[in-house]
């Protein structure tokens, strides 16, 4: 997401790349910050780490256990879940309904950007 604010700032982003939804919205939630805060801050510089401790201070510091939770949770997104039939609409949209093993938004992001 951090990198995401600073490509669409050097203007290296496609205009209609989801910035501050999906994935994006579900994390500025988790860590009870405002999207636009983030942006502002993103801009100012220094490393994720650095951005990482201003998001702890402005909105909440979870739990190691709250931690392994969400992360449990977004690898799973999509599968057999409330974006299962978006991420099959992405796949096809996509040209990768020959492939099973895109089975989470995470697969599918691994695909389209190749790595998988």
């Amino acid at each position: 997401m951090l990198d995401k604010i600073r490509l669409h700032n050097q203007g290296t982003l496609p205009d209609d790349y989801n910035l501050g939804v999906g994935f994006d919205e579900r994390c500025i939630k988790f860590l009870n910050i405002k999207y636009d805060e983030l942006i502002e801050r993103v801009l100012q510089g220094g490393s994720d780490e650095d951005i990482l401790a201003w998001c702890f201070d402005k909105g909440r510091k979870p739990s190691d256990n709250d931690i392994e939770i969400w992360n449990g949770f977004m690898t799973k997104v999509g599968w057999r879940d409330d974006n299962s039939e978006k991420l099959v609409e992405r796949k096809r949209l996509g040209g990768f309904t020959d492939r099973d093993d895109i089975q989470t938004n995470f697969d599918f992001h691994d695909a389209d950007e190749g790595r998988i």
